[in-house]
C-alpha cells in the first residue's frame, strides 16, 4: 500500500473560518515497499493519491495534556472528555476535538491532544473531497527524532508560566489557562525549526497588512517568524517566534535541561537557516542538526497516536459521492458482467428448452408409430417401456422383475444359505420380500452374489426383511 505524508500549516487565529485556505504543502510519497516515489510541494488538488494519507499536524494547533481518565470507553468516554479538560482551556471544550493517545504514560495517566474541531473538520473534509479517504493525523512533536544528548539533568524545566514570562510567545487555537501538570520532569528538550510561518489566507492577510502599514519602511521592517515545535518526552507544544529570539526562547523553555535543535532541511522552498544566528546559551547546551523532511515523514508513519478518532475516524468503505465517482468504472464493469451473465443464461435456457421439445416430439412420434392405439401421451419414455413389457408378457416371455425370474435368480444367489432357512417369501410391486428364520443369517457375501445374478437387495430396518429387486431398478 502506498503512503502519502503531508506537512500541514498551522491555523492563524486572526483568519475567520470562512476564509481558511490551504497553501502549497510539502509531501512525500512512498510505495508499498517504503521506497520514495515523489517528494515536493503542491496544492491540495495536485497532491498525488495514495492508499493511506498521513497528515502531520502543526504543534501550534494543539494542546497536549496528561490527565487521569475515568474508566469509560466508546461514546461515554467521548462525552466525558470535555469535562476532564475544560479547566485547562480558555475556549469552550465542546468546540474542541480531543484525541486519546493509545499508549499510557508511566504514571498511569493518558496523553490527550486537543485541537479546534472546526479547523480539524475543515482539514479532514478538504482532503476527503480531494479523494484522500484513508486519513491519519499525527502531531508533529511525535515525529521529531530523539535528542542528541541524554545526560541526566538535576533541575526541572521551566513551567509554562515562567516560559511566557521569559518572553516566549504562545499562539494557537487552544491555550492552557493554568499549567496542566505542574513542573514537568527534567527531560531533554527537542526543538525543531519547521520553516517560516505559513498563512492560511495569504491574500486577505496581505491586504490587512498593507492597509495597516502604508509606509514602505514599516512594511519592510517586519521580522519574519519561524515555526518552532518543542517536545519534552510525551508532551509537546508549538510556538511562532521571531528568528532573532529563537535562542532566548529555547533557553527560557529549557531551564537547566539539555536542548537539541533540529532544522527542517531538504524541503522545497526557502527554509530558514540558523547559520550565523546568535543563539545565547544561558546555560543551555544547544546542538543544531539538520532534520530532513524524509526523516520527519517516515517518523510519522511509525507513530501510533492518530488524531482521527471518534467522528473523524477514517472510514474508506463509506459510500458517498466521492467514493462513487472513484468506483464508477468498477461498478460499471460489474453491472455489465451481470447483464451479460443473465442474458447468456437465458439464451442457453432457451436453446436447451428447444432441444428438450424436439426430443419429446421425436419420442412421441416414435411411440405413436409403434403403438398407434395410444390416445394420450404424457411420458413417452415411460409409456414405451410399459407397452414393451405388455408385449413380452403377451408373448410368454418372463420380465426381469417377474416373480419367477426374481425367485430363480434368488435361488442361485443363496449359496451357503439353506433353502429351508427362508420363513416367508412375498411378491408385490415387482419386488420380493424375503424373511429368514430367526436362527438363519445370510453371510456377508450374500449381497455380492445378488449383484452377480442381476439383483439388488437391502435389509428393511423396520421389518428385518430383505427387499430384493431387479438390478436394473425396473
Amino acid at each position: 500500500m502506498s503512503t502519502l505524508t503531508v506537512l500541514l500549516p498551522p491555523r492563524d487565529p486572526a483568519v475567520p473560518s470562512q476564509e481558511w485556505q490551504l497553501p502549497e504543502m510539502p509531501f512525500l510519497l512512498l510505495d508499498k515497499s517504503g521506497r520514495k516515489e515523489r517528494a515536493g510541494r503542491a496544492a491540495l488538488a495536485f497532491l498525488p493519491r495514495a492508499s493511506t494519507t498521513v497528515l502531520i499536524v502543526a504543534a501550534r494547533d494543539m494542546l497536549m495534556l496528561g490527565v487521569t481518565l475515568p474508566p469509560l470507553k466508546g461514546p461515554r468516554l467521548k462525552q466525558a472528555l470535555p469535562n476532564v479538560v475544560e479547566d485547562y482551556l480558555i475556549q469552550d471544550a465542546q468546540t474542541c476535538h480531543i484525541a486519546l493517545d493509545p499508549q499510557p504514560l508511566r504514571d498511569g495517566k493518558r496523553m490527550l491532544a486537543i485541537i479546534d474541531r472546526g479547523w480539524f473538520r475543515f482539514i479532514v473534509e478538504a482532503f476527503n473531497a480531494a479523494g484522500h479517504r484513508n486519513l491519519r493525523a499525527i502531531p508533529v512533536t511525535r515525529c521529531l527524532p530523539a535528542p542528541l544528548s541524554s545526560a541526566p539533568l538535576p533541575e526541572p524545566a521551566l513551567a509554562e508560566g515562567e516560559a511566557a514570562a521569559a518572553g516566549s510567545p504562545r499562539a494557537g487555537p487552544v491555550r492552557a489557562a493554568v499549567p496542566p501538570l505542574g513542573p514537568l520532569p527534567s527531560e531533554p528538550l527537542v526543538a525543531a525549526v519547521l520553516g517560516t510561518v505559513a498563512q492560511t489566507a495569504p491574500s486577505i492577510l496581505a491586504d490587512i497588512a498593507l492597509t495597516a502599514t502604508p509606509e514602505p519602511a514599516r512594511f519592510d521592517s517586519i521580522e519574519p517568524r519561524v515555526e518552532l515545535a518543542v517536545a519534552r518526552g510525551a508532551h509537546g507544544e508549538g510556538l511562532a517566534v521571531p528568528l532573532s529570539a529563537l535562542g532566548t526562547t529555547l533557553a527560557a523553555l529549557a531551564g537547566d535541561a539539555s536542548v537539541t535543535v533540529y532544522e527542517l532541511a531538504e524541503l522545497p522552498g526557502g527554509e530558514p537557516t540558523l547559520a550565523g544566528e546568535a543563539m545565547p546559551a544561558h546555560g543551555v547546551h544547544v546542538g543544531v542538526a539538520p532534520l530532513p523532511f524524509d526523516t520527519l515523514a517516515r517518523n510519522a508513519l511509525e507513530c501510533r497516536f492518530d488524531l482521527c478518532q471518534f467522528e473523524f475516524e477514517s472510514r474508506p468503505w463509506r459510500l458517498d459521492r466521492a467514493t462513487l465517482r472513484r468506483l464508477r468504472l468498477p461498478i460499471g464493469l460489474a453491472v455489465a458482467a451481470l447483464v451479460v451473465a443473465v442474458i447468456g443464461a437465458n439464451i442457453q435456457w432457451i436453446m436447451l428448452a428447444r432441444e428438450r421439445d424436439a426430443l419429446t416430439a421425436q419420442m412421441t412420434e416414435l411411440l405413436l408409430n409403434a403403438f398407434p392405439k395410444t390416445t394420450v401421451v404424457l411420458d413417452p419414455a415411460s409409456q414405451m417401456t410399459t407397452q414393451l413389457q405388455h408385449l413380452r408378457v403377451a408373448a410368454g416371455e418372463l420380465s426381469p422383475d417377474d416373480f419367477l425370474s426374481l425367485a430363480a435368480r434368488l435361488d442361485h444367489a443363496l449359496g451357503a444359505v439353506p433353502v429351508n432357512g427362508i420363513a416367508a417369501l412375498d411378491y408385490h410391486d415387482r419386488r420380493l420380500d424375503v424373511t429368514f428364520k430367526p436362527d438363519v443369517k445370510p453371510d456377508p457375501a450374500f449381497g455380492q452374489r445378488l449383484a452377480q445374478n442381476g439383483l439388488a437387495g437391502e435389509i428393511d430396518t423396520n421389518t428385518g426383511k430383505w427387499v430384493i429387486r431387479n438390478g436394473s431398478g425396473q
